[in-house]
């Protein structure tokens, strides 16, 4: 139930909390007062769609809180769900659940299981035609609910075959289809004769042939420098030593160091000319590297990052290959489950369709009833339950939609696509009558559901509004004294000028304000006979 709802700078609402009650509360008030801000807000909270032009005259946002109290509900912490809506003039949303930042989308899919607004423009549980099934499926009572629990155990076990078959290619089409393709990666990578460190070898070449006449004009120049002149100067300098050497331990240390320099410059030469004899340019070799290594990437782009992730995957693939040969009698005992658990579903969904068209002529009945006391005797709603033969859905092989004839003489129609305003309210009303008992929307807000009518039909209405409100939280904003007879709580919404400008109050009515109520909106004036005729209303709700 809503325990609070906090408004601010919606139209002419400046900054207004209202603390609702459990039951039926009615809200009554002067037109234009702001009556119908309240329900817009309502909506704003729930999701609904927001005109900037909503927001008050000078301020730059908008806001909208509830505090709701669900204590069965898993969504709520201690029994409490804060939820809140701030929009600014520049089109920002901020909206939060429990203090957590959630998109408008998120906000709308949560509320929906708490609030259920019927009025001009949103009845959105009876015109989403997936509720329809729950609807009838609610109403039909214990008998159904174990057929259901029953079907859904095998329907579980239904989809965890289905899934398994798909894994293990039980589709004997989607299985060839995978050994072809199996079979054509492995003899691609295996063709290639990758080996690991190719690659690197392969770049190493090719940097050398790409470079080879660089590479041949430095050797050259190096080679010349150390033979014509490195070589020979040594070989020089060595003998000039060995004149000196006895005359001194430190010059034949010089002579010895200087001879190893010799012969490894020596080395260092053959070396280099062996290089040269290496470093010529082959196109023959270039154009092979290319290709392998060309090769080497396409197979990197489909297989792995690395030679080695790609061996690695051959070897993956050709373990689910041999997986896939030998799945064959695996796959037959699935099939075989699938078509014994098929037979269940379809003698339980027989039944469970058996049992919904059952109740969908009882529930036509009890619903038309309740159209009729209130004043809508040429309406007639019918539920139609379509059985779907190949398809298995999670709540059986049923599709279910209501339908409606507004008039005597025109055609069947969706429900969704006919009725609107206070009549759809009605129609939701009916509906919601029948079904208080099993529905789990706590809170109901019905708007505009006295438009045009009056006398019997009023207190039909009025009736119906307070059964229900026995089973949910009802919030009514009416301007029938019939209905606003028979709240638990009724609210005063009033409009006064502060400061050159207009603002909304609402106040919760003590009894004696209740009756002087009664009396205004009953006639427009309140006098000794209408207080009378207030009291005599009022008395008809206690009894």
């Amino acid at each position: 139930m809503i325990s609070t709802l906090h408004i601010k700078n919606i139209g002419i609402i400046e900054d207004l909390n209202i603390d609702f009650n459990k039951g039926l509360n009615v809200l009554t008030g002067e037109t234009g007062a702001g009556k119908t801000l309240i329900i817009d807000s309502l909506q704003i909270i729930s999701g609904g769609r927001f005109s900037k032009d909503m927001i008050r005259r000078g301020a730059s946002n908008s806001f909208v809180e509830i505090c709701m109290y669900a204590p069965e509900s898993e969504k709520a912490e201690d029994g409490n769900i804060i939820v809140s809506r701030e929009i600014s003039s520049n089109g920002k949303n901020m909206c939060k659940i429990n203090g957590r930042m959630v998109t408008v989308n998120e906000l709308r899919e949560f509320m929906k299981d708490f609030i259920e607004i019927h009025g001009q423009n949103d009845n959105q549980s009876l015109l989403d035609s997936k509720k329809h099934l729950s609807y009838l499926d609610g109403y039909s009572g214990e008998d159904l609910n174990l057929l259901k629990n029953e079907y859904k155990n095998y329907y579980l076990e239904y989809k965890d075959i289905l899934n398994k078959l798909k894994e293990n290619y039980g589709d004997e089409k989607e299985k060839q289809r995978k050994i072809d393709l199996l079979q054509y990666q492995i003899n691609e990578i295996k063709e290639a004769d990758l080996k690991i460190g190719e690659e690197e070898t392969l770049e190493e070449e090719r940097n050398l042939i790409i470079n080879s006449e660089k590479i041949s004009e430095s050797l050259n120049i190096a080679n010349n420098l150390i033979e014509e002149n490195g070589i020979d100067n040594i070989s020089m300098a060595i003998r000039a030593l060995e004149k000196i050497e006895s005359f001194d331990k430190k010059y034949e240390d010089t002579s010895s160091n200087l001879k190893n320099i010799y012969y490894e410059l020596q080395e260092i030469s053959r070396d280099i000319s062996s290089y040269k004899e290496e470093s010529y340019f082959d196109e023959d070799k270039r154009d092979f590297i290319e290709e392998r290594l060309d090769l080497i990437r396409s197979l990197k782009r489909k297989y792995g990052n690395t030679i080695e992730e790609i061996l690695q995957y051959k070897d993956e693939i050709k373990n689910e290959l041999e997986k896939i040969e030998n799945l064959e009698e695996y796959n037959i005992k699935l099939r075989n489950k699938k078509d014994e658990l098929e037979k269940k579903l379809n003698l339980l969904a027989k039944k469970m369709h058996e049992t919904r068209i059952t109740s969908s002529n009882k529930l036509v009945n009890d619903i038309n009833k309740e159209l009729e006391e209130l004043e809508m005797k040429n309406a007639k709603i019918n539920i139609k339950v379509d059985y779907v033969e190949n398809e298995f859905f999670k709540e059986g092989k049923d599709i279910v939609k209501f339908y409606i004839i507004t008039n005597v003489g025109e055609d069947e129609k969706e429900l969704s696509k006919v009725a609107s305003g206070g009549e759809m309210s009605r129609i939701m009303l009916a509906i919601k009558k029948v079904l208080a008992e099993f529905d789990n929307t706590s809170i109901l807000v019905f708007d505009e559901i006295d438009t045009g009518i009056s006398g019997k039909a009023a207190n039909s209405v009025a009736k119906k509004l307070k059964s229900i409100s026995k089973k949910h939280q009802v919030l009514c904003i009416s301007h029938l004294p019939n209905i606003a007879a028979m709240a638990d709580y009724n609210y005063f919404i009033s409009k006064n000028i502060i400061e050159d400008r207009t603002r909304t109050e609402i106040k919760l009515l003590k009894e004696t304000e209740v009756i002087e109520e009664l009396a205004r909106i009953s006639s427009g004036e309140i006098n000794e006979v209408t207080l009378k005729y207030a009291r005599e209303l009022r008395n008809k709700k206690a009894s």
